[in-house]
C-alpha cells in the first residue's frame, strides 16, 4: 500500500498561520469593542449584549438591511441571467475569441473608486453625456442627485456594467469545457436549441454557476465603494446600504460597541446566506 508524504503541509503553515494572525487579531477587536463601551483614554465598560440587541431593534438598521437585501437581489437577478446569454453568445473558436475574453475583463480592471467617479461625472444631469442626453435629448426627466429611483437605477446598472463580466468568463469556462460529442450527439437526436441549453450547457456550468452566484453575492451584499462615491448614501438616505451605515456609525459617529456589534451581525447574515446559497444550489448533487 502507498503511504502519501505529508510533508508538503510544512510549505503551507506559514501562509496559514499569516492568514489566521490577519484574520483573528482584527475579527478578536471587533468582539472586544461589541461588548463594551468606551469613553476614550482606553477606559472599557461592560456592556455585555445591550449593543446586538440596540441595533436588531432599531429601525435604522433593519431599513438599511432592507435596501441591501433589495440591492442584492436585483444584482443576482439581472447579472446571472444577462451573464448566462453574453457567455453563450461569444465564439468558441477563432480569432475572436481573445478579443471577446479582454473585452470581458477590461471592466473588472478598473478600480472600485474609479468605477463610482465615472459613473457619478457621467450620470450627473448637466455636465454628465448620460445626464444630458437623457434630459435633454430625449426629455426624460432624471436627476440621480435628487430622485431616489433615478439613483437606484444608476446604481444597480453601474453594478451591472462593472460585474456582469465575472458572470460570463466563469459560465464561458464552463461552456469550453463542454466536449464537442456532446453537441454532435443532440445535433444527431435533433435537439432543440432549448434542449441543448437545458440538458448538456446548463448542467455543466452548475459548478461555475454556483461559485458565480457565491461571489455576487458576498460581493454585492458587502459593496461600499463605489455606491458611496457615486451617490453617498443619497439621495436623504434611498441609497445607503448597510455597509455604508456602518461606515457612518463607525467613523462618522465614532459610536465604536454598536458599529462593532452591527459588523458582527453584518459577517453573520453573509455567512448565514451565503451558506443556504450553496446548500441549496448542489443539493441535487450531494442527493
Amino acid at each position: 500500500m502507498r503511504t502519501e508524504n505529508q510533508k508538503a503541509w510544512f510549505f503551507v503553515l506559514p501562509v496559514l498561520a499569516l492568514v489566521a494572525f490577519n484574520a483573528l487579531v482584527p475579527m478578536m477587536t471587533v468582539v472586544n469593542y461589541s461588548v463594551q463601551e468606551t469613553f476614550g483614554n482606553n477606559q472599557f465598560f461592560w456592556e455585555g449584549l445591550g449593543w446586538f440587541e440596540q441595533i436588531l431593534r432599531s429601525d435604522r438598521f433593519q431599513a438599511a438591511l432592507g435596501r441591501q437585501f433589495l440591492f442584492t437581489f436585483l444584482i443576482l437577478l439581472i447579472e446571472v441571467p444577462l451573464g448566462i446569454i453574453v457567455a453563450l453568445s461569444m465564439p468558441r473558436k477563432g480569432f475572436w475569441v481573445p478579443v471577446c475574453l479582454v473585452l470581458m475583463a477590461l471592466p473588472m480592471l478598473i478600480p472600485w473608486n474609479v468605477v463610482g467617479s465615472m459613473w457619478n461625472i457621467f450620470t450627473l444631469p448637466k455636465i454628465g453625456l448620460l445626464g444630458y442626453f437623457l434630459n435633454d435629448v430625449l426629455g426624460i426627466n432624471y436627476d440621480m442627485t435628487q430622485q431616489p429611483l433615478s439613483a437606484w437605477i444608476t446604481v444597480v446598472v453601474m453594478d451591472v456594467w462593472h460585474w456582469t463580466s465575472l458572470v460570463v468568463l466563469l459560465c464561458y469556462a464552463g461552456l469550453v469545457s463542454i466536449p464537442d460529442a456532446y453537441y454532435q450527439a443532440a445535433k444527431i437526436d435533433g435537439a432543440s436549441p432549448w434542449s441543448v441549453f437545458r440538458y448538456i450547457q446548463l448542467p455543466k456550468m452548475k459548478t461555475v454557476l454556483t461559485i458565480a452566484v457565491l461571489l455576487r453575492f458576498m460581493d454585492s451584499f458587502n459593496i461600499y465603494t463605489e455606491p458611496f462615491v457615486l451617490t453617498g448614501g443619497g439621495p436623504g438616505n434611498s441609497t445607503t446600504l448597510l455597509s455604508i451605515d456602518l461606515v457612518k456609525i463607525a467613523l462618522g459617529q465614532f459610536d465604536l460597541g454598536p458599529a462593532a456589534a452591527m459588523s458582527l451581525i453584518y459577517f453573520a447574515i453573509t455567512l448565514l446566506v451565503s451558506w443556504v446559497f450553496y446548500t441549496l444550489m448542489t443539493k441535487d448533487d450531494a442527493q
